[in-house]
Parts: C-alpha cells; structure tokens; sequence
C-alpha cells in the first residue's frame, strides 16, 4: 500500500487530472456560451474581470483570484485560438488548474488517510466525475478556487501542518468570500473533536480568522470603494424574507442541481463514511449545515448545491471510493 507519492508522480497525476477537465469543460468553448445564458451574469462579470474592463461594484466583483489566474492565458490567447472565445479559453484553464490539483489533494488526502492508492485515485476520479465539475467549477464561474483551498485545509489538518491554516486564508478568501465562515467552521469543529485535543492549535485558527475575514474585507473594501466588511455584505445578501426562511431552506434542498450533485454521491458517501477520519466527517457535516443555512438566508436555490459541493466532495468521494472498491473485494473468487 501506498503511503506518499513522489513530487513526480503527484505531477503526472495531475497532468492527467488537467487534461480530463480541459475536455469536460471543452463545451464552453465551442458548444455554448456561459455568459449569454439566462441568470449566468455571473460569467459575464468574471470575464471581465480576465480582461480588465470595468466591473460594476455588484456582489462578486471582489472574487478575484480565478479571473487573475486566467489573465495570463487571456493575453496569450488573444488572436491565437481561432473561433474559441479567448476569455472563455482562460477561464477554463484557470478552472482546469484548480480543479485537477483538487483531484490530486484527494488522492493524497486518501493516502494520508490509509486508504489504498486505487482507492484514493477511484475517489479523484469520482470526484472529477460529478455533474458539479464539468456545469459549475468548469462553466467560467471561480467554484474551483474555493474548492481547491478547502481541500488544503483538509490536507493540512490531516497531516497535522496547522501552521499552514492562515497561508490558505488569503487566496481562499479571494477566489469567493464564502471561503472564510467556510474554511473557520470546518477548523474549529475539527479542532474541537480531534484527539488528542491539543489547546495550542487554537492560535492557526485565530490565525485563519484574521487573514480570512480580513482578506474579504479588505476585497469588498477595493471593490466597493468604501469601507465595507463581511457583515455589510451578508446583510445585502439577505433575500430570504420574499419566501420565507423555511421555504427558502427547502427550495435549496429541493432544487435539480441540488439532486443531479448528490443523487448518487451522498448515499454512496454515507455507506464508506466508517473508514474516515471522524474529525473530517464532523467537520464536514458541520460546515455544510452552514452552507444550507447560507443558501436559505440568501434564497440561493441551486446555487447551494456548489458550496455543499465544494465542502463535501472530497469526503464523500473518497467514502464512495471505498465503498465501491470494498465491492471488489467481496465479490471477488477465492484463491486456488
């Protein structure tokens, strides 16, 4: 069994990783536009901000960090790619980026957890796979970011590298200020049912709280051009009181995207839950609660289904991975 990769096979992977999401996110290049759909102004607004043009201080202009990732290649694309939109082209492989070395922390999260390499790699794949790859973290929009730093939080709570908790706290909180609450929950419950319970990683966590939250404050501040913190804006992302908090919060739940992402994830997950870090799972069930209770508070719908997403998948990838792989086993002839 595996219990590390090497530097060079963790860049193979990964290039493989990039190349299956460059081709499941190919259809924003020559199949459809995610900016000219109905209620996609969101990938108008990022593309932008790839190109530099001016950005309305709307409610995601300071979700910088993937659009930047993406200018470089914007301006290498300009006159070069024939008929695919260059900004689209940048913004996928911004995405592509993300998005494989997310597959690559799951294969070494796996690892770190004791799981098998087909395992752990049966879990990236897995991951990859899911209807939330290819229609959101792929779709020109900046999911993949947060996806991504989240899943460094995970990595570095299971290796123990608490340090590395405020190092995260910065470009997570600027690919989608949701990283923030997101990133503080799943630390501290984490934290809190870890044994042995050690006080002293509470000053890594206060650490994350202060570049986090001043991260997306200091990013509403430049965007808005006035002071305006994480407080200002949940208050302008109150759009509950039209429907009501508890229809709201079903209206998320109930929602297509919400079932396309987890119809076969969750119950999947749930069966291969036992061979995983009981830390990781309450962390995880704790901060997606959360997430439900943001997506009810701003009457998200199926948008909750990408922070629900991006705060799971790995867990329930990796548990599905071992669930199905356990399948094998089971069924698998005796030996001569």
């Amino acid at each position: 069994m595996f219990t590390e990769l090497s530097t060079r096979n963790i860049l193979l992977i990964w290039a493989l990783f990039f190349l299956i999401c460059f081709g499941l996110g190919y259809p924003t290049l020559n199949r459809y536009d995610p900016a000219k759909l109905p209620g996609s102004s969101d990938a108008q607004a990022y593309g932008n901000i790839v190109t530099g043009a001016k950005v309305p201080p709307v409610d995601i202009s300071h979700r910088v960090l993937v659009p930047w990732v993406a200018r470089p290649f914007y301006w290498l694309a300009r006159g070069r790619v024939g008929s695919w939109n260059p900004v689209l082209f940048a913004m996928l492989v911004a995405n592509s980026v993300f998005t494989a070395s997310t597959a690559a922390a799951i294969v070494v999260i796996g690892l770190q957890c004791g799981l098998s390499y087909v395992t752990s790699l049966v879990g990236a794949m897995l991951f990859l796979f899911n209807f939330a790859i290819p229609n959101m973290n792929l779709a020109a929009y900046v999911d993949s970011g947060e996806a991504f730093f989240l899943a460094m939080i995970t990595w570095s709570l299971l290796a123990g590298r608490w340090f590395l908790l405020p190092i995260w706290a910065i470009p997570g909180s600027l690919s989608k200020e949701t990283f923030a609450p997101f990133a503080v929950t799943f630390s501290v419950i984490w934290w809190l049912t870890d044994r042995p319970f050690r006080a002293a990683r509470l000053i890594w966590i206060l650490g994350l709280v202060f570049f986090a939250f001043g991260t997306v404050w200091l990013a509403l501040s430049a965007t808005r051009g006035s002071s305006f913190g994480p407080l200002d804006f949940a208050a302008e992302m109150n759009r509950y009181s039209e429907v009501g908090f508890i229809k709201a919060l079903l209206r998320c739940v109930t929602a297509r995207e919400f079932w396309y992402v987890f119809v076969w994830l969750l119950p999947l997950g749930l069966l291969g839950l036992n061979r995983i870090d009981r830390s990781w799972s309450l962390a995880t069930a704790a901060t997606s609660i959360l997430a439900l209770l943001f997506g009810a508070y701003n009457d998200a719908l199926g948008n909750t289904a990408r922070a629900l997403f991006n705060i799971a998948a790995p867990l329930l990838s990796l548990a599905a991975s071992v669930q199905l792989t356990g399948l094998t086993r089971q069924s698998a002839p005796p030996h001569p």
